[in-house]
């Protein structure tokens, strides 16, 4: 099989390339600039060398319009309206699994691979995402977007791998690439400052409004809507005699809710722009377990038939601070049954 590998410079995406060419795979590695500056030069050097080092060809693509277009003016646009975004989702969706695979396809390869942590089954017809063997590392919440064509067309070598075992694996391949840190911010947001992105790369602007509580009552003045996210306690720029913490925001008339930690308990929420996997679409009222953010613990929930392209999910116990703009993912067991945008 003729494999094209995105290879971002770190150690996942080198094993996985490691990985395949041991398999006897015909392998290529592929590193897709998305953003401007010193490291994004740096990982690519890392790329090809360690693709020297395996033996392989390596090319980059120049994807910062696409990139731009598909993933950073959308953070900023759902910022602005009030939500909290979850880039990596829009970047699996149009660049990685868009972009990447489109290009691969049009140059001859049969697949594409990225250093994921989560597995692909195919069953009665259907291509299934599920989570990787191992909890502590599994993806599968930002995959969820994923289609049936895009599934058909992608490999995660690092299905049933642990973390310790592929460093292991590189550094007795000699790799350059074997001990290297792991990225824990988004990639355009590095230091996770994601105001001072939003404020100095993408032309948000800060607009001071007022904070309230759930009646309406002026409490103190903000800084800006996109400055906040549900759940946030520190950083107010306000003090009370007892901790507040952000329970909702609107941006149509600037006001941030505090509120206490009961008040962020929720037993129910909608979801639009959902993707099926495991089934074409939902025809009846669905037990399953839900993540409303990535490494949150599931909840048992059950989930209703879109409606006009909005689903229902009532959760069997209230939910801490559910976030719009969030995504909300949909399990039976390993299976991801689906997701969506969480609405409200």
């Amino acid at each position: 099989m003729r494999i094209l590998v995105g290879m971002s410079g770190g150690v996942d995406s080198t094993a996985a390339a490691l990985l395949l060419k041991q398999q006897g795979h015909e392998v290529g590695g592929l590193t897709l600039v998305l953003n401007d500056g010193d490291a994004a030069l740096a990982a690519a050097a890392d790329a090809r060398r360690v693709a020297d080092q395996l033996g392989i060809p390596h090319e980059t693509l120049d994807l910062r319009d696409a990139f731009l277009t598909f993933v950073k003016r959308p953070f900023a646009d759902a910022y602005e309206r009030g939500l909290t975004p979850n880039p990596c989702i829009e970047c699996n969706r149009h660049i990685k699994f868009g972009q990447m695979l489109d290009y691969a396809l049009a140059h001859g390869w049969d697949a594409i691979a990225t250093g994921h942590y989560a597995r692909i089954e195919q069953e009665n017809g259907r291509f299934l995402l599920k989570k990787a063997t191992d909890p502590a590392k599994d993806q599968s919440y930002v995959l969820y977007s994923l289609t049936q064509h895009q599934l058909a067309h992608a490999v995660f070598p690092l299905c049933d791998r642990s973390k310790p075992e592929l460093r292991t694996l590189a550094e007795q391949a000699g790799l350059a690439t074997a001990q290297k840190k792991d990225s824990q911010d988004i990639c355009f947001v590095p230091d996770g400052d994601y105001v001072g992105v939003l404020t100095r790369e993408l032309g948000v602007m800060l607009k001071e409004g007022d904070y309230v509580d759930k009646d309406g009552n002026r409490l103190g003045t903000h800084r800006g809507v996109p400055a906040y996210t549900i759940g946030q306690r520190k950083g107010l720029g306000v003090a009370f005699g007892e901790p507040r913490f952000v329970v909702s925001k609107n941006a149509a008339d600037g006001t941030v809710t505090l509120g206490r930690s009961e008040d962020l308990f929720t037993t129910a929420l909608t979801a639009d722009e959902v993707n099926w996997i495991a089934v074409e679409t939902l025809t009846e009222p669905t037990r399953v377990q839900v993540r409303t953010r990535y490494k949150q613990v599931e909840a048992d929930a059950t989930v209703y038939p879109p409606e006009n392209g909005i689903v229902r999910v009532e959760f069997d116990n209230p939910q801490r601070a559910v976030t719009p703009g969030q995504a909300v993912v949909f399990y039976q067991g390993d299976t991801v049954l689906g997701g969506g945008r969480i609405f409200e």
